[in-house]
């Protein structure tokens, strides 16, 4: 099977330098249509290929924008990801994949996890239902951007990305950076970022309603409304809304109910100068689901839905955000861009949580616990952005200062003096009584986290000649944490902690086109982030740090439609925490010595073979292991990470004759065994996934009938917390039908 593996990934790597070889076709800059998205990340003047006379008049055609951010299709030609400029995918040394916003609604996505798998290299990671963190390249607690800004604030609680399920209803696009990317993001951890990118006010009136439907009850309204607010068209606006509620696999009591809207207001003050301001509230209630259980060296196997818990177990959370993005233009070639966000997070859960299992009796030992948290962001940007030229030179300068401040309460109870133990062969549920928070007894964890940061950086994208690019940046980080631990009944003595991180983090490219459809490239970063974890002596231990490098080759093929991507990197993460063994009962000491490694290749394939007929294709060979640690053995795999993964995505429209409009598509999931945890103590099985869909767009009306685990596989996604906790069971055969029509 291995061998078949490789040789379909050698075939296809061939295939598309064949391909390459036989393209004669006439290149261009940017298909017909595309357009650069538009966020306080992405949206950036494009450097057109000018002589260089052209070059210093500064004249207008050296500065376009298109304020939709619509792609042409799957193919996206700019990302802004990997250099906070609106930068050629193509002329960008480093792997950045676009997921646009027709693959979202050709998939029917309704959550982020399932956009994701079109990108090679990432994996969820589970969070007993209450939310999904990712893995990127072997990685975990993957940052998750909106705009530019984080959705989760603080990376360094530990579990606490979870607390936001960021909606895809109002996305234009998906950018995911590889690699670390601390130059431009910060703290990050070194497997890379994803940038959730928004949809923007139109210039024309947009008015569309949808409606999806499907197994477990789906219903699913959403609107999406823009249109001009002023005669002038200068004042503008936007809002998404929808409701959405759909019964759990699992036989729990509580649905998954969620309420979501999104309005945006852009005004165009004047010429050079616009202001948007936006707004984003969602409540979400659902199941809290601790998942199944490892058996053995496997998973226990039990009806699929089986639950550990109790039926009334639940999760709610509610979500606002808010913010402007202010731009302008002081001419042709250089601009300024400011922008800031707020946001504010309530997250509530009662369950009955599973501690320890007896497998030969399949007694499950659980306890009623109740956990509030309560995050509130507050983050700042301001950038400027130049094109000049230096003789034969040609230069973007991109010249940057960050600022943000979260604050983190978390509260975690539970009465650990009455157990209430589950045989999970024959299970009775209900026999002990629930308590809310206020009534539980003890204090399992308390703990207050206030995170500030500065950061200041500086970028230089240089083209030497045509077709020889180079990138070179560093950026200067001041971290400030203030922990206070509570006494608790894991950390008895309790502890406050403050230590303030001075980081500087680097980054090089190196980019050549022999041709214009075919670039070589070459990177270098660091990455660093703060550690939460405390030794001994109650101090904070030193900040991971991670560093990487990574080699690919990128092509554009069938008249620049169609790009592929072949890359391979190799990335390390140090200073991980892990346990003190002096540490005395009750005190979580940790000591920062763990190291983790991540290699392989990733082929990443996207965009338009022919008129109608689209592709996505991916293959991740990713190798990640623990190389020092005073808990596992060097060398065991990192828990939740397939060494072989694999997806495709295509659709067929028939384009002539009375069927136009029809379509087809069908996609396929792939990941090979996966360690359950550090100890490789057992496996999550390979699986595979099989998926279509049958569509019909016509005039100002889509609709649509797809089919996603066609086959009804029982897998296991994501990454395991424990061998009795987040062990998540992937979704059965599902059908979702959708009607939409734009007026």
């Amino acid at each position: 099977m291995s061998g078949f593996r490789t040789s379909a990934v050698m075939g296809v790597v061939s295939a598309i330098a064949g391909l390459w070889a036989l393209e004669n076709a006439p290149a261009r800059a940017n298909p017909p249509g595309a357009a650069p998205s538009d966020s306080m990340v992405v949206q950036e003047s494009e450097m057109e290929t000018k002589s260089d006379a052209e070059e210093q008049t500064g004249d207008a055609d050296a500065l376009r924008i298109n304020v939709t951010g619509e792609d042409d299709g799957y193919f996206a030609p700019n990302a802004g990801a990997a250099t906070r400029t609106d930068t050629p995918i193509i002329e960008t040394p480093a792997s950045v994949q676009v997921i646009p916003r027709e693959i979202l609604d050709d998939q029917q996505v309704i959550q982020l996890d399932e956009a994701l798998r079109n990108v090679s290299g990432v994996v969820v990671d589970s969070t007993e239902g209450s939310g999904f963190q990712y893995s990127i390249r072997g990685f975990q607690g993957a940052r998750v951007l909106r705009d530019g800004f984080s959705v989760s604030g603080s990376d360094a609680v530990s579990n606490n990305g979870f607390l936001t399920l960021p909606e895809v209803a109002n996305l234009e696009r998906i950018e995911v950076l590889k690699g670390p990317a601390s130059i431009l993001y910060g703290e990050i951890q070194p497997g890379g970022v994803v940038n959730l990118v928004t949809k923007r006010p139109t210039e024309e009136p947009l008015y569309e309603l949808q409606l999806q439907a499907g197994s477990r009850s789906l219903i699913r309204p959403q609107i999406d409304f823009s249109d001009r607010l002023s005669a002038d068209g200068r004042l503008r606006y936007r809002i998404n809304a929808l409701y959405s509620s759909q019964d759990s696999v699992r036989d729990f009591d509580q649905d998954i109910d969620r309420v979501f809207v999104a309005p945006m207001v852009t005004w165009d003050i004047g010429d050079r100068t616009t202001l948007t301001i936006d707004a984003e509230y969602f409540n979400d209630e659902r199941p809290n689901d601790g998942g199944l259980l490892a058996f053995g060296d496997g998973i226990l196997d039990v009806p699929e839905d089986r639950i550990t818990g109790e039926p009334g177990d639940k999760v709610e959370r509610d979500f606002f955000s808010t913010g402007y993005r202010l731009e302008h233009n002081f001419n042709d070639n250089w601009k300024i861009r400011n922008a800031f966000r707020y946001s504010h997070q309530d997250y509530e859960a009662n369950a009955f949580t599973p501690t320890a299992f007896n497998e030969p009796a399949g007694a499950l030992i659980r306890f009623n616990t109740a956990t509030e948290i309560d995050q509130e962001y507050y983050g700042f940007q301001t950038d400027v952005v130049g094109n000049f030229v230096t003789g034969s030179l040609k230069h973007r300068v991109l010249f940057g200062i960050d600022l943000s401040r979260d604050n983190t309460d978390i509260e975690s109870r539970g009465n650990l003096q009455a157990p209430s133990p589950l045989n999970v062969f024959d299970p009775v549920y209900g026999t002990a009584p629930r308590v809310g928070f206020d009534d539980l007894p003890d204090a399992a964890r308390v703990q207050d986290v206030t995170t500030r940061r500065f950061g200041i950086f500086a970028q230089d994208q240089i083209e030497i000649v045509d077709g020889l690019h180079f990138v070179a940046g560093i950026r200067y980080d001041s971290v400030t944490q203030e922990v206070d631990n509570a006494p608790s009944l894991f950390s008895r003595q309790g502890n406050e902690a403050e230590q303030t991180v001075d980081s500087v983090t680097p980054r090089v490219g190196i980019l050549y086109q022999p041709v214009p459809e075919l670039a070589l490239y070459a990177s270098y970063s660091q990455s660093f982030t703060p550690n939460s974890g405390t030794d001994i002596d109650g101090n904070l231990l030193d900040p991971e740090e991670g560093e990487g490098f990574e080699v690919g080759v990128k092509t554009e093929l069938f008249n620049r439609r169609l790009r592929a991507t072949l890359s391979y990197f190799n990335i390390t993460r140090e200073n991980v925490a892990t346990p003190d063994p002096n540490s005395p009962q009750f005190v979580n000491a940790s000591l920062a010595t763990g190291e983790q490694r991540s290699g392989g290749v990733e082929l990443d394939v996207i965009g338009e073979i022919l008129p109608g007929w689209n592709i996505l294709a991916n293959y991740a060979y990713t190798n990640a292991r623990i190389t020092e640690d005073n808990q596992f053995e060097k060398g065991n795999g990192l828990a939740g990470i397939p060494r072989h993964s694999a997806n495709l995505w295509t659709t067929y429209t028939l384009q002539t004759g009375d069927l136009a409009g029809l379509g087809f598509g069908f996609g396929l999931n792939y990941a090979s065994d996966r360690p359950g945890d550090l100890n490789d103590s057992f496996e999550l099985g390979d699986y595979t996934i099989v998926n279509a869909a049958v569509f019909y767009k016509r005039d100002n009306w889509d609709v649509a009938v797809n089919f996603k685990n066609l086959f009804n596989e029982d897998y296991i996604q994501g990454t395991p917390i424990s061998r009795v906790r987040g062990i998540e069971a992937g979704d059965p055969f599902t059908v979702v039908a959708s009607f939409s029509v734009r007026f």
